[in-house]
């Protein structure tokens, strides 16, 4: 019995607004949410049309991730399971030890590692397989594999030529923020990011680019900076800036409001031309750079 189980995890995301309030609850850690951060959430939600796409999204990832491994020839099948919202990584994982599978595979659509963010995602796993003895290979980085850099590196060529001018663009690479105090720990969350940026810079030919943090949580605590939109306030008008959110791969809140309405906005009312690389969704670059992360572990 070889046949090997690939889970690919992901955030989470109401798929109605009547969901809303539950997901925020999930999030929380079982708290009830104020009618403030719920009717936040619709709102933003809503300015988007109603639902974020990140659980299609990751569906189709993972079908086209499978057909390729077939077709190089793994005996593998890749499921879906998500932090805060169905389908729960506990339930997805239930399924899978339910079939004859030799081995389970365990990466999250986030490139670079944290404790806060991937280390929970991988205590989420450990903690469903209900003493099971199967094997269990997780992922905890992929942020320098060559063929997601090559990706990405393409999508910001590609964005640049939105410009009259792609040399006179300032670049600005983004991930989600977290609490500052990562840093007390030696967090390689940081030192991954700016180690992506200058890789992409290169391969883009990018000569001006900074980094800037984004969707930090509303909560008392001091997040990691600068904020994106504190980023974009240093630019004289008129200025052209592409914003790369090198952090993220799929489209969803952060990406379709965060940045297209929140920082777009901003933008405009500051004489900046603003525009955003395409994210990589389920295209073939991406599905290729995850059959290189995946195969190199399953080889």
């Amino acid at each position: 019995m070889n046949h090997i189980s690939i889970l690919l995890m992901a955030y989470g995301t109401p798929t109605r607004e009547n969901d809303v309030e539950p997901y925020l609850s999930d999030i929380m850690r079982g708290r009830k949410p104020s009618t403030l951060q719920i009717e936040d959430l619709k709102r933003r939600y809503r300015a988007i049309g109603g639902k974020s796409p990140l659980l299609e999204i990751t569906i189709a990832q993972a079908s086209k991730l499978e057909s390729l491994l077939k077709a190089q020839g793994y005996d593998v099948s890749v499921h879906v399971g998500m932090k805060h919202w169905h389908p729960y990584i506990k339930e997805t994982v239930h399924n899978i030890l339910e079939t004859e599978t030799s081995k389970l595979v365990g990466l999250v659509l986030a490139p670079h590692y944290s404790r806060m963010s991937i280390g929970e995602y991988k205590n989420l796993l450990n903690s469903s397989l209900m003493n099971s003895q199967i094997e269990i290979d997780f992922i905890d980085s992929w942020c320098g594999n060559p063929t997601y850099q090559k990706a990405i590196s393409d999508k910001v060529t590609e964005a640049l030529q939105r410009f009259p001018n792609p040399k006179l663009v300032h670049v600005i690479f983004t991930a989600h923020s977290l609490p500052e105090r990562i840093l007390k720990d030696g967090d390689p969350y940081p030192s991954q990011l700016l180690d992506t940026c200058k890789s992409i810079a290169k391969f883009s030919n990018v000569e001006e680019w900074s980094f800037a943090y984004q969707s930090a949580g509303h909560t008392p605590e001091k997040w990691l900076g600068p904020d994106l939109l504190e980023a974009l306030e240093k630019f004289n008008k008129p200025s052209n800036v592409l914003v790369v959110p090198i952090g993220f791969v799929s489209d969803h809140l952060e990406i379709l409001y965060d940045i297209d309405i929140e920082a777009q906005t901003f933008a405009r009312e500051h004489g900046i031309n603003l525009h955003r690389s395409e994210s990589l969704n389920a295209s073939p670059s991406f599905i290729a750079a995850l059959s290189d992360v995946v195969s190199n572990r399953i080889s």
